[in-house]
């Protein structure tokens, strides 16, 4: 996909501050204004950015629908961009037929977190299920105890031009799959049909330990290329599967799977660290180095919705979304460094979604 990623020089020229790689640049500790684009208002991409190199990439979401684990486990987790689902079956016989269930998608209203179908929303892969770590259980050694899984496939990018300030992000339903995961060595392999499919595709794939994960087209049946190497990307800007806080039929609190988006997470598996700062305490201009608190870093560690959705107001019947002008944001990097960043607008000049523009400094 061709980079979106646009420079604007605060005072400063961008000058090469390493040895080992020609692609980083010095951040001028004035700041820096990047205007990034996850392609307008039918959000088709994916964008990584990493502070360090002031450098993107950007990938279609569609492009891939699950992710393998390069760490020491053996996780699987699906693509929560296009509201994918999945549930465990009963059998490991995945020449059986099988037929799709309503039921296993992700709905505001009706898909509680505890039906386990979709990964948890913190990124923490460990768990037993019901909503907590991966919707796909921990591949076992032993190949009997790894089940067939139904995958709901969930929503194509739409096409669909909304109005100016508005999003359409889900388009055609992608269909279902039953995929079964098994381990290869240190590694996998998968194997995937049509729901009354009698015979299956099998594919290995290999664990890779300078990514977060190895990716996978069920549509294709290729490896996909998706995030850049671990320790090449701070935040990721994308839509997103999240739990939502809601009340069931006797006014009991629960939680329900629910689709943002504009939505912005942290890379917590490759060690970038991240807190809120609200402007009442200190403001964007006034903070430095000095005022890091390094014990609000520890939410980010096992939670990657620390900026979330935070960083813009909603909207609603009335309005539209709005950037939060009372809060940004401390980012520590895995190489130890320090930035603040602030968010100046979601839409570009024509007023359009899926362009963010925001600021960042580094903190000597």
């Amino acid at each position: 996909m061709k980079k979106l990623l646009f420079l604007s020089i605060a005072l400063l020229s961008l000058a090469s501050c390493s040895n080992d790689d020609d692609n980083k640049v010095e951040i001028p500790t004035v700041g820096e204004t990047l205007k990034t684009s996850v392609g307008g208002p039918n959000q088709p991409n994916q964008l990584y950015l990493d502070l360090s190199a002031a450098a993107t990439k950007s990938v279609n979401r569609a492009s891939w629908d699950l992710g393998f684990s390069s760490g020491s486990d053996f996780r699987v987790i699906i693509n929560g961009s296009l509201k994918m689902a999945v549930k465990k079956l009963a059998t490991s016989d995945i020449t059986l037929s099988q037929v799709a269930d309503a039921s296993v998608a992700v709905g505001g209203g009706t898909t509680l977190s505890n039906n386990g179908f979709v990964d948890n929303p913190t990124g923490v892969l460990t768990g037993a299920g019901a909503g907590i770590g991966t919707a796909i259980a921990e591949i076992s050694a032993t190949d009997a105890d790894n089940k067939v899984y139904l995958v709901n496939l969930g929503f194509a990018v739409s096409t669909t031009q909304p109005a100016v300030g508005s999003v359409s992000v889900d388009g055609d339903a992608r269909g279902w799959k039953k995929v079964r995961i098994l381990r290869s060595g240190n590694g996998y392999k998968i194997q995937y049909a049509d729901l009354t499919s009698t015979t299956f595709t099998e594919k290995t794939i290999a664990k890779d330990a300078a990514y977060n994960f190895s990716f996978f087209s069920l549509t294709t049946g290729n490896a996909v290329s998706v995030e850049p190497e671990k320790a090449k990307w701070d935040l990721n800007f994308t839509t997103f599967t999240n739990y939502l806080p809601s009340v069931d039929a006797e006014n009991k609190p629960i939680e329900v799977t629910y689709g943002y988006s504009d939505f912005i997470v942290s890379n917590a598996k490759g060690g970038t660290q991240v807190y809120q700062v609200l402007t009442s305490v200190k403001t964007y201009e006034a903070f430095a180095k000095a005022d890091v608190v390094e014990a609000n870093f520890t939410v980010s560690a096992t939670d990657q919705r620390v900026i979330g959705a935070s960083w813009r107001n909603g909207g609603g019947p009335t309005s539209l979304p709005s950037i939060r002008t009372d809060r940004f944001y401390v980012v520590k990097d895995a190489a130890g460094n320090y930035y603040k960043v602030k968010f100046l607008a979601m839409t570009n000049d024509a007023g359009l979604r899926g362009n963010t523009t925001l600021e960042y400094a580094i903190l000597k």
